[in-house]
């Protein structure tokens, strides 16, 4: 197996070679949240936004962009995912994503549970914009990821 790094030996960008890594169950959990006015928020609440069930369409978003993470994000390993879910939360001015994404395999799901979330909260604007241009979107991080070589980690 090579050194797990982006770089080959003339430091041109390359997919690293897990090949030699264990299989080993991994888990991620990543979170982000949109913040709009209270009209939006009412309608995402009520489901009587004009494009109708707002979250139901953005959690199939954010599981089909994990699925295709490998083909949004460069250098990305093409996973065969076992299970992705994304929730949601009402949370103040706006509405929480969470996402988890877990396998079996030689490397880590913390890109497609962010992609995951990215993508469901993306949906959210896009299908509340007649309601709320004004939305934002942030805090999309990593909170938590299990399993592989570097073990556990949890966001403090």
């Amino acid at each position: 197996m090579s050194e797990l790094t982006h770089l080959d030996a003339q430091g041109r960008a390359r997919m690293v070679d897990v090949g030699g890594k264990a299989e080993t169950q991994r888990v991620a959990v990543a979170l982000g949240r949109i913040r709009m006015n209270a009209a939006t928020l009412a309608a995402l609440r009520d489901g009587t936004a004009p494009k109708g069930d707002v979250l139901a369409v953005a959690r199939i978003a954010g599981i089909m962009a994990a699925k295709r993470t490998a083909e949004l994000i460069p250098l990305c390993h093409p996973l065969a995912l076992d299970a992705v879910s994304v929730e949601f939360a009402f949370v103040g001015d706006g509405v929480e994503a969470r996402a988890t994404a877990s396998l079996t395999g030689r490397t880590g799901v913390e890109m497609e549970a962010l992609t995951a979330v990215s993508v469901a909260l993306l949906t959210v604007y896009d299908m509340a914009k007649a309601i709320d241009k004004g939305m934002v979107i942030s805090e999309i991080r990593l909170v938590e990821k299990r399993g592989g070589k570097s073990g556990d980690w949890r966001a403090p």
